[in-house]
């Protein structure tokens, strides 16, 4: 029946599963929009926290969009790329994870009817293109305020619309503080240029027990450490502070080494030059008279009992992060060979050295410096699941802080610029020609999404609401927007909501191109490695017992 050669050719192995065309492209919105669901009850004041139980049984309970998704496993390949999305926003601007996905869920639902109708993605695609561009002009130019760094207050207010999301909700005015403080803390300015460094110079340190008011940023450093010898010091006023990278003990060699030995003395003799070698580290650091040494390494027996007679407290095997802090805060330099220890490298600038009890661990803490560079945010809390959340939110309100301080710029909260910006869209979309106009709208629409969310997560009536919304941008001013905890609508500027420009920019930048991104896939090919391998496994060894036999 066949004739020579009309057998089917199989190109692609045989466990690749290949899927082409619409369905693939329904498939990845489909993905996109359940994505955005769970994470769609996550946004606004009232919103809703998710429990995660990861594989280990452990537990945790956020509304961060980004720490659900790291938790949640996908099998669909478009849900990863959503999940990754949440992730670079975390990275780049630290808050605004859940409008992200929201966003770009919408985005692709919207595409779907014109897929139905057979527009081809690409011009859909360009349509989307042009749309985000004008959405960022509209930002720049027509929405955005300009904001004094210095004005403490309306910072305040903008890092507690941020705040006033999540779980530390309650304590936002306590949550704006301990991020303003901690951001004025460790910026530099050199030549102009700002440096907020949030990852390296402000450690969250949690310690359960006591209740979130405890908690306090430190004008200084603290480190979960207690000192080496129990008799050493532990309360000292303007400490003189050393910070080491070198062992304080013997070195002993890195191979293995023989020693030849002929008199006994002799053995004697070398473990009086282990003592003296050690001995003679001590003395680099006793002639600074320091107060208190810390080392990122050992301390040995012997070392201590020199510097607990020259009255001289020590820390060893600091975190080498924390030495950088400890660094930054008290104006000290880490130094990596005792020998070379100089007067400048001693840090004076700490008020105080004391070591503290909290919970059941020893802490030390180098605080009360004069112009610290570097600092530690203590979180106290409840439970270990609220300590995590806290640091979590507080991540986010030390982003949103940074981002104010590198780009004054602010934007009406509460889904007032979604909709001031969709409105500007709907106008232009008409002057559009052709084809493209419809996709251009629907972005414009797919904005509306977040005042929506916002409505529906506090049970107003969302169609009424949005309408009224509607009707309030085109008469009154672009500010309105909706109350989150109430679903009324207030006027953005007179409830002082106000969000980063940095942060709605990257949020619309990274929802559209990832819907642009997951429309222009029309194949997915997976292959499944499993079987392959148990099917092709065996051969090599057969085949070397036949050639044995040959």
């Amino acid at each position: 029946m066949f004739g020579p050669g009309s057998a089917p050719i199989v190109v692609l192995s045989q466990n690749t599963k290949r899927d082409a065309g619409k369905k693939v492209q329904r498939e990845n919105i489909q993905a996109g929009k359940a994505i955005a669901d769970v994470i769609r009850t996550c946004l606004g004041p009232q919103a809703m926290l998710k429990m995660l139980m990861d594989p280990m049984g452990g537990i945790v309970m956020t509304n961060d969009g980004n720490a659900i998704l790291r938790e949640i496993t996908v099998q669909h390949p478009a849900g990863k790329s959503m999940i990754e999305i949440a992730r670079t926003q975390d990275e780049e601007v630290g808050d605004g994870t859940t409008s992200v996905i929201v966003l770009a869920g919408e985005i692709l639902a919207t595409a779907e009817p014109f897929l139905e109708q057979g527009m081809h993605p690409t011009v859909i695609i360009r349509a989307y293109r042009q749309a985000l561009e004008d959405m960022i002009t509209i930002l720049n130019d027509e929405v955005s305020t300009e904001l004094d760094r210095n004005d403490r207050t309306k910072l305040a207010q903008v890092v507690k619309s941020c705040v006033g999301t999540k779980f530390i909700g309650r304590w936002a005015e306590l949550a704006c503080d301990i991020a303003l403080d901690a951001v004025h803390t460790i910026m530099l300015e050199e030549n102009g240029r700002r440096e907020i460094d949030i990852k390296r110079y402000a450690k969250v340190e949690k310690i359960s027990g006591g209740s979130i008011e405890d908690s306090t940023v430190l004008k200084g450093v603290m480190v979960n450490k207690d000192v080496t010898h129990p008799k050493m010091k532990r309360y000292i006023k303007n400490p003189r502070i050393v910070l080491l990278d070198c062992p304080l003990e013997y070195k002993k060699g890195e191979s293995q080494t023989n020693v030849e030995i002929l008199k006994d003395t002799d053995f004697t003799r070398i473990l009086e030059l282990e003592e003296e070698h050690v001995k003679k580290i001590c003395d680099d650091i006793i002639v600074l008279k320091p107060d208190v040494v810390f080392t990122e390494k050992g301390v040995s027996d012997l070392a201590q009992h020199y510097l607990l007679k020259a009255g001289i407290t020590a820390i060893r095997r600091m975190r080498k992060s924390d030495n950088n802090r400890v660094a930054r805060a008290c104006g000290a330099t880490v130094v990596n060979r005792t020998e070379e220890l100089r007067e400048e490298d001693v840090g004076t600038g700490a008020g105080l050295f004391e070591i503290k009890k909290l919970g059941d661990e020893y802490f030390c803490f180098v605080t009360e410096c004069e112009n610290p560079k570097a600092c530690t945010i203590i979180l106290r809390g409840a439970s270990k699941d609220v300590l995590n959340e806290t640091e979590r939110n507080l991540q986010d309100a030390l982003h949103v802080a940074k981002n104010l301080l590198v780009e004054p710029k602010l934007v009406p909260g509460g889904g007032a610029v979604e909709m001031a910006v969709s409105r500007r869209l709907s106008e232009k979309a008409s002057g559009l020609a052709g084809i493209e106009q419809w996709p251009y709208k629907a972005v414009a629409q797919a904005l509306e999404i977040i005042p929506r969310t916002l409505a529906q997560n506090c049970g107003a009536n969302t169609i009424r609401t949005l309408t009224a919304l509607r009707a309030k941008h085109v008469t009154a001013s672009s500010t309105w927007g909706i109350d989150g905890e109430t679903g009324l609508l207030v006027d953005m500027k007179e409830r002082g909501i106000w969000e980063p420009l940095a942060v709605k920019l990257q949020i619309y930048k990274t929802a559209v191109e990832t819907a642009i991104l997951l429309l222009r896939i029309d194949d997915i090919v997976s292959g499944s490695k499993k079987k392959a391998d148990d099917n092709e496994a065996p051969k090599p060894s057969q085949l070397s017992e036949e050639s044995m036999k040959d």
